[in-house]
């Protein structure tokens, strides 16, 4: 008997161990997760390069490799192709598709390298000196394009090294500026431009001889700063030529959205010819069809307004003839494909809480959607195949193949399945409600990991940034509603007046109308959520915001101060004044106040947090990135000194080294835990 039960005992006690109990979602995974990104698709489609990203927590900093899948076979392992210290990014295939083309610093600077696929070391394409920071290569394989950080007063590269290596070695450290930008997102300007250059490469697809400039006439930067890449420059398909997006800067380029595509030879030789002189707002991602006759675009048509919604357009090539294409259909489209055929271009773009992909028949303009529900990250195609990369709010991204013209996708890729074997993730929910104008709004709720029948839990209610933006079915690595979820609050998250993906008309509204109707939307949202959802416990709720989040903390402090128990305010506008004067982009302030400050002052002070300091009485948590040059320091500052003036309990932290976002992973965990002690301080369940 006594054997007996000991073997019971023995074989419990193996089903508990190998079965662990299931726990909610937290930082420590969010940092440490696997991310996936950039497939592209081999040219006879049998396999797809993409990257992974890693985390090593020890460097504090992320790592991405490159892998590759054989679709051929459906139970083919992915296999990793690059392993370094130094990351690999941006793949892309030659032409013949026996070779990986790359970004990597392994060598010491960024350069771009070559890898065949079917066995052999990767080689450098380029030995630059000066980093490489993307690239493109030439539909005919025999050049490439790549964009350079230089001093454009520099007769070659080797000026631009030369010039930085005495700087560096300089005891004196002013900058003297004469016009703006002077500083950018997060980094003080230095007198560089990005300038577009090409260069011929040999049988063995190594650069043969010095690279052109090709953009280098032109005061502006290629691709566009912070966040321009690859897409803001293309190739004709013949490779005789490369149309590119620019800004042209000379004084006015802190306050002006005015890109236009620009045409050059792609040996260079000749000055730039603007393509869309005629349009004043932003035109973009220029891309020829297969057949090399109609260049697809992008374009606005609000001059000064970076939210303003992406028509797609086309230019006939031999005539400069352009039409819209899908005029009719109300939404702003964010990265776009031909197909191999010519006859539709997919498309993606946010509709109704959602980032899904599209194809418009380029002779129609007819859309209709590909994928359903969540947010399509990146995509290829090639031949029939597609490959997206998506995500929603209870998965990070995952690589899916399907057929065009089949609704059927598989997942093909796996990652951090025993990362997560154990994580239950808060179930979620999309409801909607009568908002500001009576017009249909639409918001998120999400459950706790361990939510359980007739439980009331608190609420962590999270406002978007933007503030054109979305907080829709999507994954976030830094504001993640499964952090909440798992630390065991529920979330509720309004896509109010302003957001994208519900027509241009309802993103343009709230411009001008900063305080008014997203606040009554945010009220009513919340209201009409805890009506419908009886697990929410209204009485113990905390309102958290980055950048315009952040701004209606403290829009909220002073203009609903009974709603919550805690605010917490990330990088978020304190004193609209201020910004107006202190901010790099002035083209946002200035749409969004109708113009200047010194010419519209009272649209500026209409919604200004500041008027409202003295009914202050809210706790709140405000965080800074001090390096975030887009809403500054010294707003988090005001912030912070109106509430301890008054005696309000509240509590600063500063992050030296981030900027707009918190990216190094110890700051994230950092980030991440204090919000969470903040709100168990104030409504723990």
């Amino acid at each position: 008997m006594i054997s007996r039960l000991f073997l019971l005992a023995a074989g419990a006690l193996a089903v508990n161990t190998a079965f662990a109990a299931p726990r909610g979602f937290t930082a420590d995974d969010l940092v440490r997760l696997e991310r996936v990104g950039s497939p592209a698709l081999s040219p006879d489609a049998a396999r797809v390069v993409y990257t992974v990203r890693s985390t090593n927590m020890e460097k504090n900093r992320g790592n991405t490799q490159l892998w590759m899948l054989d679709l051929r076979n459906a139970k083919s392992s992915p296999l990793r192709l690059t392993n370094s210290d130094a990351s690999s990014s941006d793949p892309e295939w030659s032409r013949s598709g026996d070779a990986i083309y790359f970004l990597s610093a392994r060598s010491g600077s960024s350069q771009v390298w070559r890898l065949p696929v079917n066995g052999g070391e990767a080689v450098p394409v380029t030995d630059l000196p000066v980093d490489v920071d993307n690239f493109r290569l030439s539909p005919t394989g025999d050049r490439i394009a790549l964009s350079l950080a230089v001093f454009r007063d520099c007769p070659d590269l080797a000026c631009t090294k030369t010039r930085l290596d005495g700087a560096a070695k300089d005891k004196a450290t002013g900058k003297i500026y004469d016009r703006l930008f002077v500083r950018h997102w997060d980094t003080w300007a230095d007198g560089r431009n990005a300038v577009l250059y090409s260069a011929p490469l040999d049988a063995s697809g190594r650069v043969s001889a010095a690279p052109v400039s090709l953009s280098g006439s032109l005061d502006g930067d290629v691709p566009s700063k912070p966040f321009g890449d690859r897409e803001e420059y293309n190739f004709s398909p013949d490779g005789k030529s490369i149309v590119f997006g620019l800004r042209v800067a000379g004084k006015t380029e802190a306050w002006s959205t005015n890109f236009d595509l620009f045409q050059v030879p792609a040996a260079g030789g000749a000055a730039p010819r603007n393509l869309t002189e005629g349009n004043p707002a932003w035109d973009a991602k220029p891309s020829f069809s297969p057949d090399g006759k109609t260049l697809a675009y992008l374009a606005m048509r609000k001059p000064g307004f970076e939210a303003d919604r992406f028509h797609l357009m086309f230019m006939d090539v031999a005539t400069g003839k352009t039409r819209e294409v899908a005029e009719s259909w109300d939404r702003s489209i964010a990265d776009y494909r031909w197909t191999d055929d010519g006859k539709a271009i997919l498309a993606t773009a946010d509709d109704i809480g959602n980032h899904r992909l599209f194809s418009i028949n380029a002779a129609s303009g007819k859309v209709s959607p590909i994928s359903g529900k969540g947010y399509v990250s990146a995509f290829d195609v090639s031949g029939k195949t597609l490959v997206t990369a998506q995500a929603d709010l209870a998965s990070p991204a995952q690589l899916f193949r399907a057929t065009l013209g089949d609704s059927k996708t598989t997942q093909i890729t796996n990652l951090n399945a025993d990362a997560l074997k154990d994580v239950k993730f808060g179930e979620y929910e999309q409801f909607s409600f009568t908002g500001a104008n009576g017009e249909t709004v639409y918001g998120h709720v999400m459950k706790p990991w361990n939510a359980a029948p007739g439980g009331k839990y608190p609420i962590a209610f999270l406002v978007h940034g933007g503030p054109q933006g979305s907080f829709g079915n999507s994954w976030s690595y830094r504001w993640n509603p499964q952090t909440y979820a798992g630390a065991g609050y529920a979330s509720v998250f309004i896509d109010f007046h302003g957001s994208t993906g519900y027509g241009q008309a309802f993103t343009d509204s709230i411009s001008g109308d900063w305080g008014g109707k997203p606040l009554e939307d945010l009220k009513k949202g919340l209201d009409a959520a805890v009506k419908k959802f009886p697990w929410l416990d209204r009485e113990r709720s905390c309102a958290l915001g980055a950048s315009y989040g952040g701004y209606m903390m403290n829009w909220i402090a002073g203009n609903w101060n009974d709603g919550f128990k805690c605010l917490v305010n990330h990088d978020g506008v304190f004193d609209t004044r201020g910004m107006a004067y202190a901010t790099e982009e002035l083209w946002f302030t200035e749409w969004e106040n109708g113009g200047t400050y010194y010419d519209k002052p009272a649209e500026y002070e209409k919604f200004n947090p500041v008027h409202h300091v003295k009914n202050w009485k809210t706790p709140m948590l405000v965080i800074q990135g001090d390096l975030d040059f887009r809403i500054p320091t010294s707003q988090a500052l005001g912030t912070f000194s109106a509430l301890q003036r008054q005696g309000v309990e509240s509590k600063l932290i500063v992050f030296p080294d981030e900027n707009h976002w918190v990216l190094k992973p110890a700051n994230s965990v950092q980030w991440h835990n204090t919000v969470k002690n903040w709100l168990d301080a104030h409504i723990k369940p």
